[in-house]
């Protein structure tokens, strides 16, 4: 018995038509929306005469169609990161599609909604793409009396790996995605943006507001605000809640450094019970590691460095108790490598 083989497309457009020719005048046989797979049936031109699981037949432009490579592609990046870490939770500005790489002009599919709420996983930097239009001349860096011309000034711009509320991954342009941060920290951000904040414990006091006058205790990451940088983030501080004022204090901070997401929360025994503990990684040296295909950075020389809140203290724990250098390479971008590489051809 032979087995037909149906080719299957899927919609990445927001909505399309089907027609029933490829002509200037045809009539709408049905409507088509974003993610709706379709039986192809036919191959013309620029087009592509489909089926859909109603078995309405018409004609749909194949630039409004993903094929199942990379469909797969898109199923093979949920389920190669659906245990991965959540580095912050972010809510959409706008309608955004995921893609499947980072990069404007990259694979795209599944189309979120604004204000719609995803998990923030891994960041990435990459240079810019152009906007269609005219050309603008990149700016070029300044030159040194003696040497030869110094390459362009490349722009980057970040993105975000995310995971929405149906399982699913892809790639977001990161200055498109607000992190969810406490009303009661963001005021105390100091110019910088934080990328992560994250409930260590919780405390009781009987004056506090917040539901059975019990108030978190968090710990934030935080970074410039620069696209670009070889690191996540360059601080961390604890937010303590103090019981005899009522309001919250800084426990702890450290900066600067070149810290790696994600953070990790666990606990260990303590003199009075169970306490919370919180590690990340950071760079031993200035060399970074930056993937040429994500453009993810990562440290070349990573050290974990672990921290337990014991009442409103903060302590080194773990087995890394090596001093911790203060510093940070922001010149060290991923747009410097870019242009070093570039001049090493």
């Amino acid at each position: 018995m032979r087995h037909e083989h149906h080719e299957t497309v899927y919609v990445w457009t927001r909505q399309m038509y089907l027609r029933d020719r490829v002509a200037a005048v045809s009539n709408r046989v049905a409507e088509v929306t974003n993610g709706q797979p379709l039986e192809v049936v036919e191959h013309g031109r620029r087009f592509l005469k489909v089926k859909t699981a109603k078995n309405e037949i018409g004609w749909i432009p194949e630039r409004a169609v993903i094929d199942a490579a990379t469909y797969d592609g898109f199923s093979r990046l949920a389920s190669q990161h659906k245990d991965d870490p959540v580095v912050a939770t972010g809510t959409l500005r706008d309608d955004m599609y995921l893609h499947l790489t980072p990069g404007r002009e990259t694979d795209r599919f599944y189309l979120l909604p604004g204000n719609a709420k995803v998990q923030m996983l891994v960041r990435a930097s990459i240079p810019r793409t152009p906007l269609p239009g005219p050309a603008q001349p990149a700016k070029p860096a300044a030159q040194v009396p003696g040497e030869p011309p110094a390459a362009p000034s490349i722009i980057m711009e970040d993105w975000w790996l995310i995971r929405d509320a149906e399982g699913r991954a892809g790639w977001l342009l990161g200055n498109r995605v607000d992190v969810e941060v406490p009303d009661e920290i963001g005021q105390y951000a100091e110019g910088q943006r934080i990328v992560g904040a994250y409930v260590l414990t919780r405390v009781t006091d009987p004056e506090a507001s917040t539901p059975n006058h019990e108030v978190p205790v968090y710990l934030t990451v935080l970074s410039p605000y620069k696209a670009g940088l070889p690191f996540d983030f360059d601080q961390i501080r604890v937010f303590t809640w103090s019981l005899k004022r009522h309001r919250y204090e800084t426990s702890y901070r450290l900066r600067p450094i070149q810290g790696y997401l994600p953070v990790r929360l666990s606990s260990q025994p303590g003199p009075q019970g169970t306490e919370p503990v919180f590690s990340f990684q950071i760079s031993n040296s200035a060399d970074v590691a930056i993937d040429p295909e994500t453009g993810i950075a990562r440290p070349v020389n990573p050290r974990t460095i672990s921290y337990a809140l014991r009442d409103t203290q903060v302590r080194r724990t773990g087995a890394d108790m090596a001093p911790i250098p203060l510093m940070h390479n922001e010149s060290n971008s991923v747009a410097r490598q870019l242009q070093v590489k570039k001049r090493g051809r």
